[in-house]
């Protein structure tokens, strides 16, 4: 199994979530939010998007798969522990009263979930050394998870500059994680042709 074509854009999503987490942390700072759910969900974010780097890292061996799985699963648990923090946020924005904000985050928490249990399914694939397409095809679908997400950061408060920072940085994240989960369809797509066309005078 080889996920080495999935390398360079796995890596820029890494980084770009990272940072998505870093300024949405920012954000609650400004909203007099720090401390509070959001900003541990930030937290959160951030550290998904270490671990999507990392795992990014080791794409680039073919002995390190077990590394890459290790790293998409944590990255996953990151994201499913920000579903957590996003509940807590829920019931702070409740107890404030701010209708507003409440609904921006009850929109967010399937999004992160369906993102985290895409990247756990995508790391469990390597576990289980099944066909690269497969994991690309849940490294796509992560990516439209992710975009979702991005939109819901934005409408968390329009006005500020973190917002939308926060969610060009995500939906960059989601971009290239896309891109990473194509370059394996691809790949994946183009080693079972060959396996075929190396076969076929078998059937002649």
């Amino acid at each position: 199994m080889s996920l080495k074509p999935a390398a360079v854009p796995l890596l820029d999503s890494g980084k770009a979530l990272a940072r998505s987490g870093e300024l949405l942390i920012d954000l609650t700072s400004k909203l007099d939010l720090y401390g509070g759910g959001l900003s541990a969900c930030g937290a959160n974010i951030r550290n998904a998007g270490d671990c999507v780097a990392q795992a990014a890292a080791s794409c680039r061996f073919k002995t390190a798969s077990e590394l890459v799985c290790d790293e998409l699963r944590e990255a996953a648990t990151c994201l499913l522990e920000g579903k957590t923090k996003l509940e807590a946020a829920l019931e702070e924005a409740n107890a404030d009263q701010n209708e507003y904000l409440f609904l921006v985050i009850q929109e967010a928490i399937p999004n992160i979930v369906q993102c985290g249990t895409n990247l756990e399914a995508a790391g469990a694939s390597i576990m289980k050394r099944e066909n690269v397409n497969i994991v690309g095809t849940y490294l796509v679908a992560a990516g439209t998870s992710m975009e979702l997400l991005a939109q819901s950061i934005s409408s968390l408060a329009p006005d500020f500059n973190e917002a939308s920072e926060s969610c060009q940085r995500m939906i960059f994240a989601a971009e290239r994680m896309r891109d990473a989960g194509n370059k394996l369809n691809t790949n994946g797509d183009q080693k079972s042709n060959s396996t075929n066309k190396g076969k076929a005078w078998i059937k002649g």
